[in-house]
């Protein structure tokens, strides 16, 4: 695992053995930025469940002003943690080791919105993308013009639209998709 482009190129990170953690293929990665480039300048990121911290710090390499990276595993935030001081990117981050839900309710209590949010549950929990998009969209966290992007498996089925949010994509790659809402 590396990261692509960007003032980081080609920085190895570091990821646990096992399957606790599910590191973002690089592939996946690689197409995902393809897909969404070019990023918005100074883009405030959010990247939820986020294990090693491999797409956030994508982001960050890419040009975008800060990450958050939330995950309630103390595992994934000390990766997360030894990724962002390899890659000099500490600076630009603020990583929180709490439960999805409470984040999201934090970040909007601290008035944030997001320009991308990166959502990767575990894939076992099948009702929990649904319950984390309801709760991202019902506190208003993505910014006008702002985009979702769900990393899931195949066995799990996103609704075309939310309240607000339209699925504006889905690409399949092997069993795993990505869906884009805006």
């Amino acid at each position: 695992m590396r990261v692509i482009s960007g003032t980081r190129k080609g920085h190895k990170l570091l990821s646990p053995k096992g399957i606790d953690i599910r590191p973002t293929e690089d592939r996946l990665k690689e197409s995902l930025f393809n897909i969404i480039s070019p990023l918005k300048d100074e883009a405030i990121v959010l990247d939820l469940f986020a294990g090693t911290g491999s797409i956030g710090i994508e982001f960050l390499s890419r040009g975008s002003k800060i990450a958050y990276f939330v995950d309630k595993s103390r595992e994934s935030i000390k990766y997360i943690n030894k990724n962002l001081s390899h890659t000099k990117l500490s600076d630009k981050a603020v990583v929180l080791n709490l439960d999805a839900k409470k984040a999201l309710v934090l970040l909007k209590n601290d008035k944030l919105s997001f320009d991308y949010i990166y959502l990767d549950p575990p894939f076992a929990d099948l009702n929990l993308f649904n319950v984390i998009i309801s709760i991202i969209e019902s506190l208003d966290l993505l910014f006008k013009n702002g985009l979702l992007i769900i990393e899931h498996d195949e066995r799990v089925a996103l609704k075309d639209n939310c309240l607000k949010l339209i699925k504006i994509d889905e690409r399949r790659y092997g069993k795993n998709l990505l869906t884009f809402y805006k």
